[in-house]
């Protein structure tokens, strides 16, 4: 090594061999596979953001927002810029944001990785806050670090952001809230309608990718890429926003009057099939904090046992079967045996001539039985199915029950013979009311619909089909049961309490043993009820009324009847339908 060539020649070597690598790593990166490590620098400089789809409104059929979205930011951070001053952030964050907490928030400015989500649907007010008071201590720590060596200096407040995150409002607050339903955090529908459609209402969110500088900030006029978000439909709902809340007032004041579980209200279009009202105490208030709160829909998720409400489903297949008319006389006993079962009326009586009106007006199972012993199980199961009961209603609401119709076309005769008077086969109220509908629009069933329409951002309706009417009973037998209901609120029948000044009403009671939780299986409770429908001679709505359970008293006509009344009055005058003149037709109850 001594000699000066030797060393001339190693030295010559080792820088030639640096050379010759440095070289080979240019060519790879330059000429083999330039593109992946561009996309990776390009990775390192660039930052996601989230681009949230707008979700769309739910209205009622005028317009009137029941559930909207309002502006909000979700607060993110980038924990490459965050975690040396994560303590003052979280310290900030926790104080400034409700629902957060220090040690979450903690976690996230530290976490690996270049994306952390710190809180959701936070007020353009409150991030205006936090905005101002990072403002004011960078200032301060800019201030401090004056004259400072570089790596003396106290590192800013920065690495904070925030992506569009909108929180769901309920302007009306309990009204129509068990149809409505719920939004959870992650902007995902929870219940109700919000949880059915949610597809349509929430669209499909987009994403941009930024270039960001060393700090992580976006880097104005630099290459981005952004794939847009298509905001949701809005879905304009069938129900009446004044109507509803009315009627669930009404239903309320039953509720607490009867002490009952819980009352429901249903307000039908005859011709239409709309659902104009679906009222349900108890309720809940969606723009409150949900504690323990059932989210469910009574009207639609709920089944029971419908009793003598019923009878209008029974008295209509007879007649259409040309198994009774209004000429129909019976004698009826006090109580009847059907396999060992002594069943009795709700009141005590000898044996009593009644016409076929007069069974409905006196609501009597017995007469019921002896009638509907002229049909057979087949043809009668038959009827049912074709009324709705034991099938979808065709809302496609989430969690909608189907309700329970015994199986098969061979019932023994204690089956039968209760089924005919409301006990034995189980309802919700939507189907009930949807059945007592199809007598009034004079024997065609019309399917129930609460989704009128979808709405897109240009305006354009989008119309929501639903199944095709179907005839289930004769329009002669339609009217024959209608008039028989006639009978009901007028003088001798079992709901004086529904009938409406100047109008022809025609209803039915209706009162039920129930079991449920706290039954062991037998029954141990009751469904009160009251349907009918008005104009009788030219019906433009069907009114349902059910209250469960009430411990107060227990009539169909009594405690349904009022809240028939008050409700169908408020729609008739509303929606401007005058009485028709014409006078209720004298049916004798009794030969």
């Amino acid at each position: 090594m001594g000699r000066p060539a030797l060393r001339l020649r190693l030295t010559f070597g080792v820088v030639a061999l640096v050379l010759s690598l440095f070289a080979g790593r240019l060519i790879v990166l330059q000429g083999v596979d330039p593109d992946s490590y561009a996309l990776a620098a390009t990775k390192e400089n660039t930052r996601p953001f989230l681009l949230h789809a707008s979700r769309g409104a739910i209205l009622d059929r005028n317009g009137v927002p029941f559930s909207v979205s309002e502006d909000a930011v979700a607060i993110t951070a980038d924990p490459t810029l965050t975690s040396k001053v994560a303590p003052q952030l979280a310290t900030l964050l926790a104080a400034k944001v409700p629902g957060t907490k220090y040690d979450d928030l903690l976690a996230g400015l530290t976490k690996k990785g270049r994306y952390a989500l710190l809180a959701h649907k936070v007020s353009p007010q409150i991030w205006n806050q936090i905005e101002t008071e990072l403002k004011a201590r960078n200032e301060v720590i800019v201030e401090q670090n004056k004259g400072k060596a570089q790596d003396a200096k106290a590192p800013l407040l920065t690495g904070l952001y925030t992506e569009s995150d909108p929180i769901r409002s309920h302007p009306y607050g309990t009204v129509a809230a068990n149809v409505v339903g719920v939004v959870g955090d992650e902007g995902k529908g929870l219940a109700g309608l919000e949880y059915g459609l949610n597809d349509k209402l929430s669209g499909k969110d987009g994403k941009a990718m930024y270039e960001v500088d060393a700090k992580g900030n976006k880097i104005p006029n630099a290459d981005h890429t952004v794939e847009e978000p298509k905001p949701g439909l809005t879905a304009q709902l069938t129900l009446d926003a004044d109507l509803q809340w009315f009627a669930e007032k009404r239903i309320e004041q039953a509720v607490k009057q009867y002490k009952a579980e819980s009352g429901t209200v249903i307000v039908q279009d005859v011709k239409t099939g709309e659902l104009l009202t679906v009222a349900n105490f108890p309720t809940y208030d969606p723009n409150k904090p949900l504690k323990g709160q059932s989210l469910k829909n009574p009207a639609i998720e709920q089944i029971y046992e419908p009793g003598s409400v019923h009878k209008i489903v029974t008295m209509a297949a007879l007649a259409d079967a040309n198994k009774i008319s209004l000429d129909t006389n019976l004698q009826v006993p006090g109580s009847i045996v059907v396999q060992r079962r002594v069943i009795k009326d709700h009141f005590p009586h000898g044996t009593l001539n009644l016409t076929i009106a007069g069974v409905i007006a006196k609501s009597s199972n017995v007469g019921t039985i002896i009638a509907s012993k002229e049909m057979g199980v087949p043809q009668y199961v038959r009827y049912l199915k074709g009324f709705g009961f034991g099938e979808p209603t065709g809302l496609n609401y989430p969690g909608e029950s189907r309700g329970r119709v015994p199986a098969g076309d061979e019932w023994p005769d204690l089956t039968y013979a209760t089924v005919s008077f409301g006990q034995g086969l189980a309802v919700n109220a939507i189907q009930m009311t949807a059945a007592v509908n199809a007598v009034a629009n004079g024997g065609v069933y019309m399917p129930p619909k609460l989704v009128k329409n979808y709405i897109d951002t240009n305006g354009n309706q989008i119309p929501n089909p639903t199944a095709p009417p179907r005839r289930v009973v004769s329009e002669t037998a339609a009217k024959e049961v209608s008039t028989m209901m006639e009978a009901v609120t007028a003088k001798g029948g079992t709901a004086l309490q529904a009938a409406i000044d100047g109008y022809r009403v025609a209803g039915k009671t209706g009162t039920a043993q129930q079991t449920g939780e706290g039954c062991g299986g037998r029954y141990c409770k009751w469904a009160t009820s009251f349907a009918g429908f008005a104009p009788a001679d030219n019906p433009r709505f069907v009114t349902y009324v059910v209250l469960q359970n009430p411990t107060n008293g227990r009539s169909g006509g009594g405690q349904g009847g009022p809240v028939f009344r008050d409700v169908m009055s408020y729609a008739l005058q509303k929606y401007v339908v005058p009485p028709t003149g014409a006078k209720q037709p004298l049916v004798p109850l009794t030969w």
